[in-house]
């Protein structure tokens, strides 16, 4: 068994740096305007002045950040730091707060709405460059986006985060996340972008006071009354008091998803809700978002550290997870989602998808050893390895079709084709 996780370990690496990591930093810099391309389609054709969006930019700051903090090679560092430099001039909001949804290719405010799915990722990728660097400058932006999330979609009758409002903190009528969303005001997607950045957020808070009591410790060791030390303890304090507010958030949302957002009768996640958590769209399965939400759902119990809370959680996670696996096929790979009242099913085979089915499935290994689920990751990444990267012009394509011919139409990057989910499945089993 060891043989086999050491063998897609190396792959994993070896995917992550040549293929995913080399093509966006080679193919996708925008040297002239600043940034990133904001777009190459399917048939490799590069669109530069496509309009630059605010996930895809999170995306690619987070992943270069990670790529940087598990690996430690500087020219991750370098792509990191000017992702980091780009979002912070070009994409926050200097009088409102929060995020941009999209720019145009030059860098100016194109569509200005506030989207917390994206205020979401910005604050997952400005914390993980925390982790990467201890930066302070993207520590305070963090923890701003943080306290933006918690003014503006907090919702305090029924709990739970709303969708969207307009770049004034207005509401808005259109709340939807993309043209393929159902317009409703929560989601089970919203949700499961906010406790992601909430875990790592907090991961960073924990390792930055770590490392400043350390110092302040030392200097106040040499000089009790060296310049400074106020301040510094001044700092920790702050930190300290952010930190025991991000915590009571994450438990909150932890809760949020065994409570109202999981089906019980089904094990599934619904994914669509009126304010007060009434289902909305109809019966919906979205088999990749389970997977992802089961080992998201579980980090985020392991990262509160809170026994109650994962000895509550960890039932529920291989539930999610064994639920997800009615989306399987035979060849290893697992279909998007199926929409139960009407009985269409989207049985393409998305990149996203799979990036996720392995890292699920890896976690119930990890943590519980199922040798089923092993396999089961195992078998998708062999599919993904055949039918996914795209090994001659890098990166991964968007998705194969039932009848494994190839989707071209969708992007190889672009608004919603970013090197997060690809990228942080090689990260992910790399570090596991």
């Amino acid at each position: 068994m060891m043989e086999i996780i050491e063998t897609m370990k190396k792959e994993m690496q070896d995917v992550l740096e040549q293929n995913i990591l080399h093509f966006w930093q080679t193919k996708m810099v925008d040297r002239e305007n600043g940034g990133f391309y904001g777009r190459i389609d399917g048939h490799e054709v590069l669109h530069p002045e496509a309009e630059k969006g605010a996930i895809l930019n999170a995306r690619i700051l987070w992943t270069f950040s990670a790529a940087y903090r598990v690996l430690g090679k500087k020219e991750y560092l370098e792509t990191a730091t000017y992702a980091k430099d780009y979002f912070l001039e070009h994409f926050i909001d200097k009088e409102y707060g929060g995020v941009y949804w999209s720019l145009d290719y030059k860098g100016q405010p194109l569509n200005t709405r506030k989207q917390f799915y994206a205020i979401g990722f910005a604050l997952y990728g400005l914390s993980e460059y925390v982790r990467a660097t201890g930066d302070r400058e993207a520590l305070d932006y963090a923890i701003a986006l943080f306290d933006c999330i918690e003014e503006h979609a907090f919702d305090p009758e029924f709990n739970g985060y709303i969708e969207a409002q307009t770049r004034d903190w207005q509401a808005i009528a259109d709340m939807r996340l993309s043209e393929l969303d159902a317009n409703f005001p929560k989601s089970q997607n919203t949700h499961l972008h906010i406790i992601e950045p909430y875990a790592n957020l907090l991961r960073a808070l924990r390792e930055s006071l770590e490392c400043r009591t350390e110092s302040l410790e030392f200097a106040t060791a040499l000089d009790t009354s060296a310049p400074g030390t106020a301040v510094a303890n001044s700092t920790l304090y702050t930190l300290h008091s952010t930190l025991s507010r991000v915590e009571s958030a994450l438990r909150n949302i932890i809760g949020i998803f065994t409570d109202k957002i999981l089906n019980p009768e089904t094990h599934h996640l619904d994914l669509f809700f009126e304010m007060d958590w009434t289902r909305g769209a109809g019966h919906l399965e979205s088999y990749g978002h389970d997977i992802e939400c089961s080992w998201l759902m579980h980090e985020a119990a392991l990262v509160l550290g809170d026994p109650e809370v994962l000895k509550r959680v960890e039932p529920i996670v291989r539930e999610v997870a064994e639920a997800s696996a009615k989306g399987l096929r035979p060849d290893g790979s697992m279909i998007h989602e199926a929409n139960l009242t009407t009985g269409h099913v989207d049985d393409d085979l998305h990149w996203w998808v799979q990036a996720e089915n392995v890292v699920g499935w890896y976690n119930i290994y990890q943590h519980f050893g199922d040798e089923q689920a092993l396999e089961r990751a195992v078998h998708c990444w062999e599919y993904i390895k055949q039918y996914l990267i795209d090994y001659e012009h890098g990166e991964w394509h968007w998705s194969r079709h039932p009848d494994g011919s190839l989707n071209t139409v969708d992007d190889k990057a672009g608004f919603w084709k970013c090197p997060y989910h690809n990228g942080r499945m090689c990260l992910e089993i790399i570090e596991r």
